[in-house]
């Protein structure tokens, strides 16, 4: 018997609340690196972990709409703690799409009492995992160079082609497993806590009910199961406005306290310059128009969700090419927003002590993950041809 769920509990109230507490310390982190430890350990402590849950097993039951506003939240001050929330939310639900539902309902179940966090090891741009049959269980070998959340992980989320069959397998590994090596080697320039780095499977033992599904069956996923795309894409539009709005608000607070007007302005301060207020202008008609269209998104997604296994082949490319919209506009509006903070703040405000240049290198860094040109090629060739994307793990 699963506890009931709190129903006086806010997740909005908690994501802002922790996404107060982490500004003020993103800089210092930001310049440090490594695992955010003890932010993670705050998200475990507020219940967020479970916010999709249903509440059958122990979670709050709150829908896609919810989680990715939450994502966006977060993502305001932190963006590397946002990825990590976003994937894990992702993640977690991987055992209902492409598991038996024993499977979905004990790890859901477990999940919700002892608050796990689900990282994943499945870049498919890596050398698959191979996973080698040892009686009735497997043997796991292999690397995977980018890794998000693993190092913090309780459960990650593995692909793996079978060795006898070639088929691809999901499982779920315990990070804890003897054989699971949890390097500390993410450092890029941006997203600098969000545990990406390598990890290394050496003869780890999958037992046969930590493969998700059939582990013999070599048959195409089903659509819904093929939503994992559309979601973790998803994940990424409100990871990149969330850090756009951060940065927006950043720069409107500076431009309010210290930005001086240049010397040729009319204005005595910078607040009433007129090229800045127009810039600021300009800068937010893109963001509302990207929050107006995300949030249409979001209630797509939820649709489709709520079709379940009901959803057909169509529908699920449809809603991938709806995605994909939302993934160039955000790409692109983000990218603008946390370059052009500067031409409104000023030079002062290029100095190290503020790192409002941390806005920036978290969305380039990340942006970088499937090339955006061929999300606008999937929207043009379903406008001209009609054509839906084939699934993959980036369409």
């Amino acid at each position: 018997m699963v506890s009931a769920p709190n129903r006086t509990i806010d997740p909005f109230t908690i994501a802002t609340s922790l996404a107060d507490e982490f500004a003020e310390t993103a800089i210092e982190r930001d310049a440090r690196g490594g695992s955010p430890t003890k932010e993670l350990s705050r998200i475990r402590e507020s219940g967020l972990l479970k916010l999709h849950i249903p509440e059958a097993y122990g979670g709050w039951g709150n829908d896609w709409i919810t989680a990715l506003k939450l994502v966006r939240e977060i993502a305001k001050a932190d963006g590397s703690l946002a990825q990590l929330l976003g994937y894990h939310y992702v993640n977690s639900v991987v055992p209902q799409l492409f598991g038996t539902p024993e499977q979905k309902i004990r790890y859901y179940t477990n999940l919700a009492q002892h608050d796990w966090y689900f990282g994943d090891s499945v870049n498919p741009r890596d050398p698959d995992l191979i996973l080698i049959p040892d009686g009735e269980h497997f043997r796991l070998n292999g690397i995977k160079h980018f890794s998000t959340g693993a190092k913090s992980s309780d459960i990650i989320v593995i692909t793996g082609i079978r060795s006898d069959l070639g088929n691809v397998l999901f499982a779920l590994v315990p990070s804890n497993r003897e054989g699971v090596i949890l390097n500390d080697d993410w450092d890029y320039i941006g997203q600098r806590q969000t545990d990406s780095g390598s990890v290394e499977f050496r003869n780890v033992l999958i037992h046969h009910d930590e493969i998700l599904g059939d582990p013999d069956s070599q048959a195409h996923p089903s659509p819904f199961a093929t939503l994992v795309t559309p979601l973790i894409q998803s994940v990424f539009v409100n990871l990149y406005l969330g850090i756009a709005l951060g940065a927006f608000e950043a720069a409107r607070r500076y431009t309010l306290s210290t930005t001086r007007p240049w010397i040729f302005s009319p204005a005595e301060t910078a607040r009433q310059d007129p090229y800045i207020i127009e810039q600021y202008g300009d800068l937010w008609v893109n963001l509302r128009a990207t929050i107006s269209h995300t949030d249409y998104v979001a209630t797509v997604l939820q649709a489709a969700w709520d079709k379940g296994e009901q959803l057909t082949a169509a529908e699920r490319g449809e809603v991938a090419v709806t995605i994909a919209t939302a993934k160039v506009l955000s790409t692109r509006v983000a990218l603008e927003t946390t370059s052009k903070i500067f031409e409104v703040t000023g030079t002062r405000a290029a100095a190290s002590r503020h790192r409002f240049d941390r806005f920036w290198r978290n969305v380039r860094t990340h942006t970088l993950h499937d090339p955006v040109v061929y999300k606008v090629h999937e929207v043009g060739n379903w406008i001209l041809n009609e054509q839906v994307p084939v699934f993959t793990l980036y369409t």
